[in-house]
């Protein structure tokens, strides 16, 4: 499993937070306890105020904290359910995997949790044996200055689960893990003077002529992929591995996962290829970069669809795909071509697709929302402003062919009937040719024009 999927799966999970703060608050009592074990028999002075009374109000107090917290930490999980069922409806059931990563319902949680362990430790210490009982002071105030940690911790959950259920938050929370994942995105480094190896189109056609398929032995979403690793396995064995899937791919049992070449490394390769491919039951953001544009156009066909009927919700949804579409056409893609140190190609990855991500991100919305003219309206005009950051001819084609569909759709008098609600479609197409054109004179020199583009 890749450190970056470790991470995920520790991140996503209602336990792992919790539980720390579990061991912390039984470490702290540790130390609490020696301190009031070192007040009793005299080898330490606590400050005056410090003093809870006898055995019997030790045991009050701490029972009543102890009650108090455990009743609070189950009504905080049953809010939190409640929120994560309406998420679930309201946004789509892989949103819900959104709300499980929060670090403030994990940090609630395990607080009043926390704070009830350490009560019940130090309930259990107090005795009331002998001629001098054992009344931990120390550690029973510590117990009140957690419950009052606990009321402002709780304060701040009604605020954080208000806030976070609200639909502009999510879809900005989806819209940041969007952006972060195109940040995440590995530049191909410069590649030295590989001497008389094999160029990439030898390489392919090796691969095509006497490649050995390497099957997978699960099935499910291929979630992330060790390409540090199996560069030193195919460099170390002297091979190239052609993989099948990407992130995201759905993965079948006994299906081609990889070819590797030449025929002789496959015994090798195969035992470790397995361990380098992690799939699951879900998809997840590590690595996915489309995963994240599935959720923000998920959520915007179900704010599109007649139950729900939220036109605000996707346009806004419209705003992130086309701020994260933007930074992506702005860089450089990377290649699927990955080098050892000397340079010399060890794996080949399927490329990312910029096409196929565009497509996504219009494709879906644009059918939803037929007949009507605002949704359209913001489409075009986010693809004006994607086209300014276009890179490429190949990337201009693909926005002018969404730009062209949107038009035929938007100026259908059967879908939209408003005569000006079709000039408004027409005025924002012509923004987009008028885009495309000013960044294919200043990548080419010269005038590119849409209709030089194939739709």
């Amino acid at each position: 499993m890749t450190p970056g999927v470790r991470r995920e799966k520790l991140r996503a999970n209602l336990w792992l937070l919790p539980a720390l703060l579990v061991l912390a608050a039984a470490l702290l009592f540790g130390v609490t306890y020696a301190l009031d074990r070192l007040a009793h028999h005299g080898d330490l002075s606590l400050p005056g105020w410090i003093d809870t009374g006898d055995a019997g109000s030790a045991r009050t107090i701490l029972t009543a904290i102890a009650a108090a917290v455990i009743t609070v930490a189950g009504v905080v999980f049953s809010v939190t359910i409640v929120a994560f069922t309406l998420a679930s409806t309201q946004f789509g059931p892989r949103i819900l995997r959104n709300f499980l990563r929060d670090r403030g319902t994990q940090a609630t949680l395990g607080t009043f949790v926390a704070t009830f362990v350490y009560s019940v430790l130090a309930l259990g210490s107090v005795s009331s044996r002998g001629s001098h009982p054992f009344v931990p002071h120390l550690s029973t105030a510590v117990a009140l200055l957690l419950m009052l940690i606990d009321v402002v911790v709780l304060i701040y959950f009604i605020h954080h689960v208000t806030t976070s259920i609200q639909l502009n938050e999510v879809v900005f929370s989806i819209a940041q893990d969007l952006g972060r994942a195109v940040d995440a995105l590995e530049v191909d480094a410069p590649s030295p003077d590989t001497g008389p190896s094999p160029n990439l189109d030898e390489l392919r056609q090796g691969l095509q002529r006497d490649g050995v398929e390497v099957p997978a032995t699960t099935s499910g979403y291929l979630q992330a992929i060790g390409h540090r690793r199996l560069v030193e396995i195919a460099r170390d064995n002297n091979a190239v591995i052609e993989l099948t899937f990407r992130p995201g791919h759905f993965v079948t049992i006994g299906r081609p996962l990889a070819k590797v070449w030449p025929a002789t490394a496959e015994p090798a390769v195969a035992r470790l290829l397995e361990r380098n491919h992690v799939t699951g039951p879900h998809r997840t953001l590590h690595q996915d970069l489309q995963f994240a544009i599935d959720q923000l156009v998920e959520i915007a066909i179900r704010a599109l669809s007649p139950a729900v009927n939220d036109t605000f919700t996707a346009l806004s949804c419209i705003d992130w795909l086309g701020d994260g579409l933007t930074r992506l056409s702005g860089r450089p893609l990377p290649s699927g071509v990955i080098r050892d140190a000397d340079g010399a190609v060890r794996l080949l990855v399927p490329p990312l697709d910029y096409e196929r991500l565009v497509n996504r991100a219009f494709d879906q919305i644009r059918q939803a929302g037929r007949g009507l003219p605002a949704v359209g309206i913001r489409q075009l005009d986010t693809l004006s402003k994607i086209a300014e950051q276009t890179r490429s001819d190949a990337q201009r084609r693909v926005i002018a062919r969404q730009a062209a569909m949107l038009l035929r759709e938007g100026t259908d008098p059967d879908a939209v009937p408003e005569a000006l609600d079709r000039d408004d479609l027409r005025r924002r197409y012509d923004w987009v040719e008028q885009a495309l054109t000013r960044t294919g004179r200043s990548s080419a020199g010269q005038a590119t024009t849409p209709a030089q583009l194939p739709s």
